[in-house]
């Protein structure tokens, strides 16, 4: 059987990244920053790996980043919209600061409340339990098929909820404590009934800082 390789990458950078506002899934789209940065994460795999398969979340960011990514990249593979992959529904609260969340509403945040904040459910939104029930049954479609290689063009949240269910931290752990910058890829290698993390958060060098 051929060596399985799930490459996860965070979309290039948008707007609201920048001012640190809360995106859900706002219809965000990058940043001449931003789609350098998928460019730079596309030649970085389009040089290490032959992609048999390419997964993203259906917003716009990701998908902007997965277009990208596959044409600087070279990969033949066609783009496959997974919705599972979206990141966290904000619902009423998408498009505030974090300063303003935290502030405003501090039943969110984890690193005072910690995991009754990832019960609270925001009005037309999820709670950070489901998004990651979601996201793990995601991850579970796409390891069962995994052989050769697969990218997975996806956020933030879903990245840091993943790598702390690998990695056996509670969900606040798991989120207050991972890092993940746009455009980075994160290496997952499964083996046997486990997981290799082989890299994390591993920005490409010709990525514009």
């Amino acid at each position: 059987m051929t060596h399985a390789s799930i490459l996860l990458v965070r979309h290039g950078e948008t707007a609201w990244n920048r001012e640190r506002r809360v995106q859900g899934w706002a219809p965000s789209g990058l940043t001449e920053r931003g789609e350098e940065q998928a460019r730079a994460a596309g030649r970085a795999i389009g040089d290490g790996y032959s992609v048999d398969r390419l997964v993203a979340s259906d917003l716009r960011r990701t998908a902007e980043t997965a277009r990208l990514l596959r044409r600087a990249g070279g990969i033949d593979a066609e783009i496959e919209f997974d919705r599972d992959w979206r990141e966290r529904d904000f619902g009423r609260l998408q498009g505030l600061t974090y300063e303003e969340l935290f502030e405003g509403f501090p039943e969110f945040a984890l690193g005072e409340v910690g995991i009754a904040a990832a019960r609270a459910v925001p009005e037309g939104g999820e709670s950070l339990l489901e998004m990651r029930e979601r996201v793990l049954e995601a991850w579970e479609r796409v390891s069962e098929r995994a052989d050769g290689t697969t990218v997975v063009v996806t956020h933030g949240g879903p990245i840091y909820v993943l790598l702390g269910h690998l990695k056996g931290l509670d969900l606040v752990s798991a989120i207050l404590e991972t890092d993940c910058r746009n455009g980075a890829i994160t290496e997952l290698c499964p083996e046997g009934d486990g997981v290799e993390i082989r890299r994390e958060n591993d920005v490409p060098h010709s990525a514009t800082e």
